[in-house]
């Protein structure tokens, strides 16, 4: 049956990418940190200095990424190039993230490899996923179908992060950490080069000249509905990095959980959502993707709450269960609200810009998780953790700051988030304005483009 442009089998394979992204995305946001200083041993000091420069590396190279993708010309169109050329690269170096080849005798070598294959997997995989994601507002103009892709995208995502965030402990415990990275090295590839099946790009939008580099950088920051976008994008992201990064180590050290039961505490918050997440894409359609944003931020900081005072596995089951009706409305909603931006750019410039946008979103969510390493490191610092003396042993400063991460620090930015979000301007009237006037330039272009080539 065709949808608007695109057949419910294409929707399928393009939102596939979702898997890809999430599974190797999230593996490495949530266990890298983890993995490395927890098992391996290397100094939490030396993370979180090579987190310092990777968040550097990110500040420059998502927004480049996006920006030479909108000027990108060739037959086979814009985006799907660059997820042809990098998928390889960026399954590889994810790959070997996992499997350095160094023992925890040598925690300096064990921390160059770790500062090489993070800036190697990210640059990689920034490049890829930014394109596969930047196609989405182009193939799905209205709101309706953005909110049913997106949730789409979302549930076939669920699986990834499941897999990603969830299972890495359990599976880890049994099979060894190179070859959890192999298994999704695999996966996160092939999935990735899948989506392209569904891909579709619109040849008129690869005809129109290009703003210069500080013309696209200066259109992009002076875009209020942009700025108000990404603040509480950035502050509800860096929540969500902040509360899967420190899980692992608030499950095994404040809930005196097994390997097995911070999988079912991780994975549990995202079976939950699972069924939650075409309910919100309705939701979404029906009172708009601003409303519905702010009720998944106030839901979710809310429900952070337990977090500084549970004390066991049922307790946490419980607290994560309840924190999933916001995670679920939130996963839809950060690429609808981007996509709405990206169309009151084209009124603005003449031009779609999804690369520059989308890439400085990833920006956005990659300092994300370079805040996350920082606040970490301190937190892990000022608790006095050890990651030599066994759970017992813990001094009570190192639970308090567990607490402090899955709790305090989370729900301050949430609220902050929902403060900048209130004026955001895409909404009511003014967004059904945009949506009919983009859709009528939409079929200038298709029309100029059909003339040329007659």
């Amino acid at each position: 049956m065709e949808k608007k442009g695109t057949t419910r089998l294409q929707d399928f394979l393009y939102s596939l990418g979702s898997f890809s992204a999430a599974i190797t995305g999230n593996a490495v946001g949530t266990h890298a940190i983890f993995y490395y200083v927890d098992v391996l041993k290397v100094p939490s000091h030396l993370i979180s200095i090579a987190m310092f420069f990777y968040g550097i590396w990110n500040s420059i190279n998502d927004p480049l990424f996006g920006y030479f993708s909108d000027r990108t010309r060739t037959r086979w169109g814009r985006r799907i190039p660059y997820i042809v050329i990098f998928g390889l690269p960026m399954a590889l170096a994810f790959w070997g993230f996992w499997a350095p080849p160094f023992p925890t005798t040598q925690p300096y070598n064990l921390f160059i490899w770790y500062f090489v294959l993070i800036f190697l997997f990210d640059g990689f995989w920034t490049i890829a996923i930014l394109n596969w994601t930047a196609l989405f507002p182009e193939m799905y103009p209205s709101l309706e179908d953005r909110a049913r892709v997106s949730a789409l995208r979302q549930v076939l995502g669920i699986p990834g992060l499941m897999l990603g965030i969830a299972a890495v402990p359990a599976l880890a415990a049994r099979i060894g950490w190179p070859t959890v990275g192999a298994i999704y090295a695999v996966l996160g590839g092939v999935t990735l080069y899948a989506s392209l099946l569904g891909a579709k790009e619109h040849p008129e939008f690869s005809q129109e000249p290009s703003l210069g580099v500080f013309e696209a950088i200066k259109a992009t920051l002076v875009n209020k509905s942009f700025l108000t976008y990404i603040g509480p994008c950035f502050l509800l992201q860096y929540t969500f990095t902040a509360l899967t990064a420190a899980l692992p180590f608030y499950a095994k050290y404040v809930l005196k959980a097994t390997p097995d039961q911070t999988t079912y505490l991780l994975g549990t918050i995202f079976v939950v959502a699972l069924p939650l997440i075409p309910v919100w894409g309705k939701f979404i359609a029906r009172i708009g993707p601003k409303k519905a944003m702010q009720m998944a931020m106030t839901w979710w900081a809310v429900f952070l709450i337990p977090f500084s005072f549970i004390t066991n596995f049922i307790q946490g089951i419980v607290a994560v269960v309840i924190l999933a009706v916001g995670l679920a409305g939130a996963m839809v909603l950060f690429d609808v609200l981007l996509a709405d931006v990206v169309d009151e750019d084209e009124l603005k410039t003449g031009r779609r810009r999804e690369g520059m946008y989308f890439g400085a979103n990833a920006l956005v969510i990659r300092l994300g998780i370079s805040l996350n390493s920082l606040v970490m490191g301190l937190v892990l610092a000022w608790s006095r953790y050890n990651a030599n003396l066994p759970v017992e042993a813990q001094p009570a400063t190192a639970v308090l700051g567990f607490r402090i991460l899955c709790s305090a620090i989370p729900i301050v930015a949430t609220v902050l988030g929902l403060f900048i979000l209130r004026h955001y301007p895409l909404e009511g009237e003014r967004l059904q304005e945009i949506k009919a006037k983009i859709a009528e330039l939409h079929r200038t272009k298709a029309d100029t483009l059909k003339a040329a080539r007659q």
